[in-house]
């Protein structure tokens, strides 16, 4: 029943892992490890980047984590896999001082335990979603809890760490897929927004009951809720986080937070009537067109514009492109930097991928406030 995902979610014509591995780079900027002897025993930490958290070394490896990749069902919109964990750490940030704190990949939720978290409710498990009631209409039980991101952050205790705090991400279904029988038609079950907040606040005790029921996770250790909404499958922008709430010790939760976050897709379709995104739409219809205008085998851009507190926070485009030469990829990518430079916005970070309708080949990478785009020709 269960789908690992992991790197798969990004297949777009067979380019996968460089893509995710430059993304990774961009949103998380883990710091670079320094040179180690491959017979380094015990825990070593990556050296010190100025607004990124150490990260924890295992006999020389990177620690994973234990349960990473697991959903309760195929994920619905391939966008929200990285933005999900991406915008996670962000938010980490806001309850974790990355100067204070060390940052571990998810170790005590494991695998098993996710699975039967994610899993529908039954007489002796711990499924957090609800029993399937037999229906396939549009009065069944959806599949509401779709994944779960364990982070925690530790302390140095001795020449051990401690773990101080854990934020967990719950993403949320928006939209639940289904069959009638096996390999039959897929039907799509939207979820309200009040159905699917709801449910969240329904369950967030008991994943908190769950989550203090591992070993070595203390009483009273901080532990983050922070519930996500995924997008449907068709759309072209990801979810977002919308509420949050802690656990200081026991199984209590505090109040629940708002979450200001939100994801528009551009250019703006006309019959928008928020304002929201109105001048990064401009100059984004700016930069299209003067690209359109350099390479006329341009088929298309469109760029997803991610808001934090209606503060543009970073933005993703996509240029789609028919190339006939090596010399037009390279020629066409530093034009599109500069471009960019010129008509995008300067104080965010940017990504933006160059592909053709079945390959990628070019990603230009810029931080907040950089002067010039890095380009990885593929």
């Amino acid at each position: 029943m269960f789908k690992r995902i992991g790197m798969r979610g990004y297949i777009i014509g067979g380019v996968v892992a460089v893509v995710i591995l430059i993304a990774m780079f961009f949103f998380f900027r883990v710091a670079q490890v320094a040179p180690s002897n491959q017979k380094s025993k015990g825990v070593q930490l990556t050296s010190n980047s100025p607004g990124q958290y150490q990260t924890v070394i295992k006999d020389g490896r990177y620690l994973v984590s234990a349960a990473r990749g697991i959903t309760a069902t195929s994920e619905p919109n391939t966008l929200d896999v990285k933005h999900f964990e991406s915008s996670l750490l962000d938010l980490s940030k806001t309850h974790f001082k990355t100067g204070r704190f060390i940052f571990q990949e998810g170790q005590y939720l494991s695998a098993d335990t996710v699975s039967d978290l994610l899993a529908r409710k039954g007489k002796n498990n711990i499924g957090l979603n609800p029993k399937d009631n037999g229906k396939t209409d549009s009065s069944r039980e959806p599949i509401y809890v779709q994944t779960l991101t364990e982070q925690d952050f530790m302390t140095k205790d001795g020449s051990n760490l401690k773990l101080a705090g854990m934020v967990v991400g719950v993403a949320m279904n928006s939209q639940d897929a289904y069959q009638k029988e096996q390999y039959g038609t897929t039907y799509y079950q939207d979820i309200s927004d009040d159905a699917r907040i709801a449910y969240g606040k329904k369950i967030a005790p008991e994943l908190i009951k769950q989550i203090r029921a591992q070993k070595g996770v203390g009483k009273n250790v901080p532990i983050v809720l922070a519930m996500y909404k995924n997008a449907p499958g068709d759309s072209l922008a990801p979810g977002n986080f919308y509420a949050q709430a802690t656990s200081r010790s026991g199984n209590h939760l505090s109040s629940w937070s708002s979450i200001n976050e939100k994801s528009i897709v551009l250019p703006k379709e006309a019959s928008s009537s928020s304002s929201l995104g109105d001048d990064e739409n401009n100059s984004f219809t700016n930069f299209k067109n003067d690209v359109a205008n350099f390479f006329p085998n341009i088929a298309g851009a469109t760029a997803v514009a991610n808001y934090k507190s209606n503060k543009l926070s970073s933005m993703n485009v996509t240029v789609t492109t028919q190339f006939y030469s090596q010399t037009e990829i390279n020629s066409f990518a530093e034009y599109v930097a500069s471009s960019a430079l010129k008509f995008l916005p300067t104080s965010v970070p940017i990504r933006i991928v160059i592909q053709t309708s079945n390959e990628m080949q070019a990603i230009l990478v810029k931080d907040s406030d950089a002067k010039s785009f890095t380009t990885t020709i593929l």
